[in-house]
């Protein structure tokens, strides 16, 4: 398999949106939301509330060092896959040249901000 169609078939997975509507469809009950779940069938665990709170969390907390690791990661993942011949992404800005410079530009707003925060804590 060449690495373009390997790039295309790992890009070609399911939107958000459909995880949402699949998951929802999966643990959905007829009753009202305030029943309690049938006997035998677990009852719907938000787990991915508790993880978006979690990252919001980390984000509110280290700020700009939180920003540098996660548009690092994504200017990485990008970087690698363009490499292996992704020109379109499913991300909003579709060519991933201007994803590249997206993340870039955050990567660089991250830097700055921990530049400006240790000026700050070092009294410079």
């Amino acid at each position: 398999m060449d690495p373009a169609s390997n790039a295309r078939r790992i890009a070609g997975g399911p939107t958000p949106s459909q995880l949402v509507r699949r998951h929802a469809a999966a643990h959905s009950t007829p009753q009202d939301p305030g029943t309690p779940a049938p006997a035998g069938q677990a009852p719907y665990d938000p787990l991915r509330l508790c993880i978006f709170a979690t990252v919001a969390l980390l984000g509110w907390l280290a700020g700009p060092a939180v920003l540098v690791v996660f548009a690092g990661l994504g200017f990485a993942g990008y970087w690698k896959a363009r490499r292996r011949g992704l020109a379109r992404s499913k991300c909003f800005l579709r060519d991933t040249r201007l994803v590249l410079a997206y993340l870039g530009a955050l990567l660089a707003a991250g830097a700055y901000g921990i530049y400006v925060a240790a000026g700050q804590l070092l009294g410079v």
